[in-house]
């Protein structure tokens, strides 16, 4: 008697210019992927402004995405061949996880968060979508929220999607340091996925990949230094922010402020914080081409100092930044806006939005959150910072604080403010 046939399972092969070849060879990962929600992080930039230092860094949130994917599917085969329990749900589960891990990020990532959408953490929004989706997909995503969440009663599927060393800061230190051409990002990742195993359900890494973690943490300070943080990306995003305040600033004081996107004249509109968990699919809609198209459109607005800014962004004529070690006083930015008003005509207070200070900080290694083990060859287990390594435990595992002053100089405000090119 012949079998009844049985629909095909469907794969798909992604040539990723990282990795080589990345494989999804289950249906439920395949509507995953499939779904417009997934579908729009191909309209959101991995690292918003970095591409007007390094032009090549246009990657976006979908790329890093199936990266990480790739990056957790050599893990788990990595742990399994070392005695690891993983069922094949709980291997569904975490992929899905971590392809979702970002789904919650709005317009230009990290740039905009809590500024368009005030007050809520890209994570809690990226949960909410997967509950949706989950909802959509009758249960299916249940023990994927369950992982992601760290309620799952082997730690070690959460640590790999969200710790100090989890696939996605692999992925995107790997994949970031490959976009710009910054050779000091590389790390040595598919060492690292070797060396990964499990100590009474936690996830560690072996003894002999302690050099290959130096390597790790010591990239990524360097990546948060040069790219991440580096001054001038750093003050195209804060020009971003204070775009988007402005324009809802103006908005709340009763001037017309309208960008061609309706799904981000929404979001501006509104005159309290949005209960997003109610707003989902129009959430789902924003991109970063919803945000840089309403930029464009106000460089013709009449309001001087949002049209000149987004003037200034669209052609990267950004203000002046620089970065040191110590605050910026009060008394230099009071006067620096003083002379800025008088020399353009506007006010001390819409001068503030050309004339600000602010900080970024780093920390390579913080001990007191998830933690770096080590698991040695006698059974013991340390946390990295306890290694004797003066590397670690004396330099990375301190904050580093640096401050930003962003300013117009003075006599290029008239041009700008008129609408002229300088």
């Amino acid at each position: 008697m012949q079998k009844p046939m049985t629909a095909p399972v469907p794969r798909k092969i992604v040539n990723d210019p990282v990795y080589g070849f990345i494989t999804i060879d289950h249906p439920l990962v395949f509507r995953v992927i499939s779904h417009p929600y997934y579908q729009r992080l191909r309209r959101i930039q991995q690292m918003a402004f970095a591409q007007l230092v390094y032009p090549g860094a246009v990657h976006t949130r979908l790329h890093h995405s199936l990266g990480a994917y790739h990056l957790m599917c050599n893990a788990l085969n990595e742990l399994r061949s070392k005695g690891a329990e993983i069922t094949a749900e709980e291997d569904t589960a975490v992929k899905i996880a971590i392809l979702l891990h970002d789904i919650g990020h709005g317009p230009y990532s990290h740039a905009l968060e809590q500024t368009l959408i005030e007050g809520v953490h890209h994570e809690s929004i990226s949960l909410l979508i997967m509950q949706k989706l989950n909802q959509q997909f009758d249960g299916a995503l249940d023990l994927a929220i369950c992982i992601f969440t760290g309620k799952y009663h082997k730690p070690f599927l959460h640590q790999l999607i969200s710790g100090q060393l989890d696939v996605d800061r692999m992925d995107y230190l790997t994949r970031d340091s490959f976009f710009t051409g910054v050779s000091e990002g590389v790390i040595g990742y598919d060492r690292i996925l070797k060396m990964l195993t499990v100590h009474d359900g936690e996830l560690m890494v072996e003894e002999k990949a302690i050099y290959s973690i130096e390597k790790f943490l010591v990239a990524r300070r360097l990546m948060y230094w040069q790219v991440y943080l580096h001054k001038t990306v750093l003050c195209a995003e804060k020009m971003l922010v204070t775009i988007i305040r402005r324009a809802r600033h103006l908005i709340r004081s009763g001037e017309i402020v309208t960008a061609p996107s309706r799904v981000l004249n929404y979001f501006l509109q509104q005159q309290e914080p949005v209960d997003i968990a109610q707003h989902l699919d129009k959430f789902c809609q924003l991109d970063d081409y919803d945000v840089m198209g309403a930029i464009k459109d106000w460089t013709g607005h009449p309001d001087k100092v949002l049209a000149a800014l987004c003037r200034m962004l669209v052609d990267r004529q950004l203000l002046k930044v620089k970065l040191q070690a110590e605050p910026v006083s009060e008394e230099i930015i009071s006067a620096q806006r003083r002379a800025l008003a008088e020399q353009a005509g506007i006010g001390v207070e819409d001068a503030a939005c050309l004339v600000f200070s602010g900080e970024a900080s780093n920390t390579t290694y913080d001990p007191y959150e998830e933690r770096i083990n080590i698991l040695f060859k006698d059974g013991t287990v340390k946390d990295i910072s306890q290694v004797d390594n003066a590397l670690i435990q004396h330099n990375l595992s301190r904050p580093v604080k640096k401050y930003y002053f962003c300013y117009l100089n003075p006599a290029a405000a008239p041009a700008l403010l008129q609408g002229r090119t300088c």
